[in-house]
């Protein structure tokens, strides 16, 4: 595999160096069907579709440094190395987790010998660049900017939060995305008919369905997909005639159980939170259970969905039902005390409940407003008769009239209420909706708004 080819410094100008035959013959499948060039690169049509700026940088060679960031098995290592190939640079790579400062520096000194000697760039890849310190990362900076090396890095994690802000003001970060099961289906029936690197050696019959079903399973890696097929491949019997059949049975035992892609510690931990949250707040039950299951499968904390269920309802649902609150206050109680698997049944009915009722976010949007008034306007001071018997005397002694200072017990009144500042400067911040039970809500607060007006 790439990563464990040797290179040296009297590698004839262009040509890359390839491993013995033998040794390629021995490589996994989808090492053997790395493309050679863009057009063979499944997906990314985002990124490398005629016209776009990543093609076009690399078919005129004008770039410096390049960030590849997606998910495992759609490419990052394979497109580096195509880019090595399309500009004829040499082609280095460092792992994030095994390279050292000292190598790194080894390497770079091999770079600019190469240049010196042969006149050739050199391309300097780094997988699992997030793995990369703070030290690790500092010491490319330079030859990044004096261009001793192409730098390309690829990395699984977010690199606006894993890659230091001096190495990503250098870079052009290009994310990747999953390769569609349909690219992923004709990279099968290529890899199959393919007698120098795939299997076309060899007297296979592949079914439609069974394509279909690793490449859905692959979920967009096709480095899962092309491992899948030749494990069918290489462990179904041959029947009549010498004929490898691949049926959807054979399928289904040669790709495992799909792997979730969920960091609890990065991007597929809070994209799906809020993929979760945001199906409940747009009244979408079906998408809310499929992120709720999504998460629970994935092994997330039920702890931390149960807060999110309790933040929701009352964010988002508010005063339009406050049962909701109830509802997720009690999910979260009985999930707890359940554990899992049990608790998935309370979460779910609290998730259901929250995502079809009705909708305000009266309440949050009141406090939020109150709160940067707090923060950024002038302090008011409370009226003085609101104010405690003690701040009511110092305001006799400032010559306040003593009926201002007279405070007005609500319940003394009908319908418990008389109309009274409690509030300098009329200021108002609660502006209820007509959603659900906050209808009434609303009416009230008109009702009371005129009897204020009328001074009643």
């Amino acid at each position: 595999m790439l990563s464990v080819m040797q290179y040296d410094l009297f590698t004839p100008h262009g040509e890359a160096p390839q491993p013995p035959l033998a040794e390629q013959q021995l490589m996994p499948l989808a090492a053997r069907m790395r493309p050679e060039s863009l057009d063979e690169v499944a997906g990314q049509k985002h990124l490398l579709a005629e016209g776009k700026l990543l093609r076009r940088a690399i078919e005129t060679d004008r770039f410096s440094s390049l960030i590849f960031y997606g998910p495992p098995g759609v490419g990052k290592t394979t497109l580096a190395y195509v880019i090595a190939r399309c500009t004829s640079a040499f082609f280095v790579m460092l792992n994030g987790v095994e390279s050292n400062v000292s190598e790194i520096r080894t390497k770079i000194e091999e770079a600019r010998s190469r240049m010196a000697i042969h006149g050739q760039k050199t391309i300097l890849f780094v997988d699992e660049l997030h793995r990369f310190n703070k030290a690790q990362q500092d010491v490319l900076l330079p030859h990044l900017e004096k261009g001793t090396v192409r730098f390309i890095g690829a990395t699984t994690e977010n690199p606006y939060f894993a890659i230091n802000s001096a190495m990503l003001s250098r870079s052009q970060i290009f994310p990747l995305e999953p390769v569609p099961d349909a690219e992923i289906v004709n990279l099968l029936r290529r890899a199959a008919a393919d007698a120098e690197r795939g299997l076309g050696q060899l007297n296979l019959c592949l079914d439609e369905e069974a394509l279909q079903h690793i490449a859905i399973k692959a979920d967009g890696d096709a480095r899962k997909a092309l491992t899948a097929l030749e494990v069918a491949a290489l462990s179904t019997p041959p029947g009549p005639g010498g004929q490898i059949h691949v049926t959807l049975e054979v399928a289904e035992e040669s790709i495992q159980k799909k792997a979730i892609r969920y960091d609890r510690a990065g991007d597929g931990h809070y994209d799906t939170i809020s993929a979760f949250i945001k199906s409940m707040r747009g009244s979408d039950p079906d998408a809310a259970l499929y992120w709720l299951a999504f998460m629970l499968n994935a092994g997330e904390d039920i702890r931390f969905i149960a807060r999110r269920l309790v933040i929701c309802a009352s964010e988002d649902v508010g005063l339009a039902d406050s049962n909701a609150l109830r509802v997720a206050m009690d999910a979260a109680r009985a999930a707890e005390m359940l554990g899992m698997p049990e608790a998935r049944i309370p979460l779910a009915h609290a998730t259901v409940y929250i995502a079809t009722a009705p909708k305000s976010n009266s309440a949050y949007m009141g406090v939020n407003a109150a709160l940067k008034d707090v923060k950024e306007g002038r302090t008011l001071a409370v009226p003085d008769h609101l104010a405690t018997p003690t701040r009511k005397k110092l305001a006799k002694l400032r010559g306040v009239a003593e009926e201002d200072t007279q405070y007005k017990y609500a319940h003394d009144f009908d319908d418990h209420f008389v109309p009274q500042a409690y509030l300098p400067e009329g200021r108002v911040y609660y502006h209820p909706t007509t959603n659900g039970l906050e209808l009434r809500i609303s009416e009230r607060m008109e009702y009371l708004r005129r009897r204020r007006e009328q001074g009643e």
